[in-house]
């Protein structure tokens, strides 16, 4: 840009500098000879007529360098500094960095309206790119509210199905197991031999497992509740705290309760209670005893909500996309994973649903969102 201003000032002091040469040279000669044949040859005044017309090549030259020079300044002010600041901003423009401060306001009566027509584009393109990331916002949110639809809508058949699966097998399995529970009570009465009370024992501990996975079932395939009461929230979570109090899992641990007073849910007390119980276990057994477990209840918006936090080490990634899956668990053989399956269903049916997510500090956060009356 700078060595085609400096080409085209060049030429303009050139054009000057010869048509300023042709218009006086013939005046500037004639005056000179004409003095000439005034003055005495070899006086001081006659050396000095020559001395000035020698010089005038020399006069001529430097009235082209200073018209050159004069042009270029003019031309880079007027001219060359807008319209580079125009071509950056048209470069930050292909970046599309689209801030107002970079259009300039300088320049002449062309490289203004051209920096007039980069402003309208500039706010234009500037509302285009604020509507397409709003749009693309918009995209997202509904993307991943259409992927944990879908996800539901998977969770919920694969539950059905299973469901109606335990139904059955719960109802023909529940009844031997209740026999072989009485059989194994009657024998622990009558063994007379430590190694055989500790096979009972063991015998024992299995099928109470299998009858605590099949009353699990039962609870999964459960059709869904059609009564649904206004429910005081604080209440129950108060009620299934004293319950709880007492279980193993619970003798270090600590229950903070942060609870808003009269707070109302359309639920139903049993399952609703059910819930809470489960997952204060959860949490009390997450921290290996010890801890303090805050649970916590408020309204927002037009759903109650229904917080529990531990403190232990939260929930891991691979752990979460399974979380709520039946049969998994990550407490080996002392859990049937069915526990949040059957909460996360129980909280369905009342019109709400279970969530799950790691808390900063560390630590998970279960939160039961429920419909308000």
């Amino acid at each position: 840009m700078k060595w085609r201003i400096a080409s085209v000032a060049f030429l303009l002091g050139s054009v000057s500098t010869g048509l300023t040469w042709l218009s006086v040279q013939p005046v500037l000669l004639r005056l000179l000879d004409a003095l000439r044949r005034w003055v005495p040859e070899g006086s001081t005044e006659h050396e000095a007529l020559i001395r000035l017309r020698s010089i005038l090549p020399w006069v001529l030259g430097l009235d082209l360098v200073a018209l050159t020079v004069l042009a270029y300044v003019v031309l880079d002010l007027m001219v060359g500094r807008p319209l580079r600041r125009t071509e950056a901003v048209v470069e930050q423009f292909g970046r599309l960095e689209l801030e107002p401060r970079l259009v300039p306001t300088s320049g002449g009566t062309l490289v203004s309206r051209i920096q007039r027509a980069l402003q309208r584009m500039a706010e234009a393109l500037r509302e285009e790119q604020a509507l397409t990331r709003a749009q693309m916002a918009s995209l997202r949110e509904s993307n991943a509210q259409l992927a944990r639809t879908q996800t539901e809508l998977i969770a919920s058949e694969r539950l059905a199905t299973v469901g109606r699966l335990a139904a059955g097998v719960a109802h023909e399995v529940g009844n031997p197991l209740a026999g072989i529970l009485g059989y194994v009570a009657l024998a622990q009465t009558q063994a007379d031999t430590p190694e055989l009370k500790d096979f009972l024992e063991r015998i024992d501990h299995e099928v109470q497992r299998i009858d605590r996975i099949i009353r699990g079932l039962l609870d999964l395939g459960r059709p869904g509740t059609t009564s649904l009461d206004p429910v005081e929230v604080g209440a129950v979570v108060e009620t299934c705290v004293r319950l709880v109090r007492a279980a193993p899992e619970l003798t270090g641990v600590t229950v903070a309760l942060e609870l808003e007073p009269g707070l109302l849910a359309r639920a139903d007390p049993g399952p609703l209670s059910q819930i809470v119980i489960n997952l204060l276990l959860n949490a009390a057994q997450a921290m290996g005893g010890q801890g303090c477990v805050r649970v916590a209840t408020r309204q927002v918006s037009d759903e109650v909500r229904l917080v529990v936090e531990d403190g232990g080490t939260g929930i891991p990634e691979d752990v979460m996309p399974r979380l709520f899956e039946p049969f998994f668990t990550t407490k080996g053989r002392e859990g049937t994973g069915l526990g949040l399956a059957v909460s996360q269903r129980l909280a369905q049916v009342m019109g709400g649903r279970l969530e799950a997510e790691n808390v900063p500090e560390g630590g998970a956060r279960f939160t039961v969102r429920l419909p308000v009356p």
